[in-house]
């Protein structure tokens, strides 16, 4: 085999709804709340979390020490599929986003790859495969939403050879 080479397309819900949620503020979405003083974007990502194995919904943050450069390598993707996990940056940035298909294996030539605008976050679907998080510059922050408690919720697949994303 060789190094398989993927280019980032912007996201959009309808792209990335076999792999899961895209995160933001849009009209489809919007509520009054509070005699009006705010608009409230509603139910933008369903959080599953599969709380029979003890687990509980959570919410953190990662915040970026060794940023990456494009192109990117890298071999490993993992999945979590005991809940979904959702990442919104805290500030204005865009990140690349590589998914596959849940199942209990994953190829290669099933990975995807999207690049958010800035304002857009994203929740993966309970056991989607996708490449571990990465970030552009340090000090970027991400909200993180997914579930904690007892039970293994990570597996992680390496690939044979490396893939490189590359920005569209």
């Amino acid at each position: 085999m060789s190094e398989l080479t993927l280019r980032a397309v912007p996201i959009t819900r309808e792209r990335f709804a076999p792999y899961g949620d895209v995160i933001y503020a849009s009209s489809d979405s919007r509520n009054a709340m509070n005699d009006a003083r705010f608009e409230h974007f509603s139910r933008l990502a369903d959080i599953d979390v599969d709380t029979e194995s003890g687990g509980v919904p959570s919410i953190s943050i990662a915040r970026c020490k060794a940023p990456m450069t494009l192109p990117y390598r890298f071999d490993l993707v993992e999945r979590h599929p005991l809940g979904s996990q959702a990442f919104v940056p805290l500030s204005r940035f865009s990140f690349f986003v590589v998914v596959a298909p849940p199942g209990e294996s994953v190829e290669r030539e099933d990975l995807r790859a999207f690049v958010t605008n800035g304002k857009q976050g994203v929740n993966y679907h309970k056991g989607v495969w996708h490449m571990p998080m990465i970030a552009f510059e340090e000090g970027q922050e991400f909200l993180i939403v997914d579930r904690g408690g007892n039970g293994e919720n990570c597996e992680e697949h390496t690939f044979g050879d490396p893939v490189v994303l590359l920005a569209e």
